[in-house]
């Protein structure tokens, strides 16, 4: 089965974040902003430490009852967080895909595009 990879970039305030996207190029899981290059590398790397273990998701829902997930760390920080979907299936269908793409090592720097 084909990996993923993540894609490190800047935010518009020029703070670092990263994607997770599946090998289908569909974006599972992004996360917070990061000041440093470091700190986002070192999200990637709890990510792929914390991402294959069904116990760190935790499934919410927003005021418009759209369900998410989030992903957290042992010790209960938030590494990263899904986008909305319609229904509570498809955030397991996109939980199975962070657990199955997290480990990939392939990160795309586009900080210099």
């Amino acid at each position: 089965m084909a990996l993923g990879w993540y894609e490190l970039k800047l935010a518009n305030d020029g703070q670092f974040m990263f994607n997770l996207k599946a090998a289908n190029s569909q974006v599972i899981l992004t996360s917070e902003l990061y000041k440093t290059r470091a700190a986002a590398e070192n999200g990637i790397a709890s990510v792929q430490k914390n991402g294959g273990d069904e116990s760190n998701f935790e499934f919410r829902v927003t005021k418009s009852d759209q369900p998410y997930f989030i992903l957290k760390a042992k010790n209960h920080q938030e590494i990263g967080r899904s986008q909305y979907y319609s229904s509570q299936d498809s955030a397991k269908n996109g939980v199975k895909s962070v657990i199955n793409n997290a480990a990939t090592t392939v990160i795309k720097d586009l900080t210099q595009a």
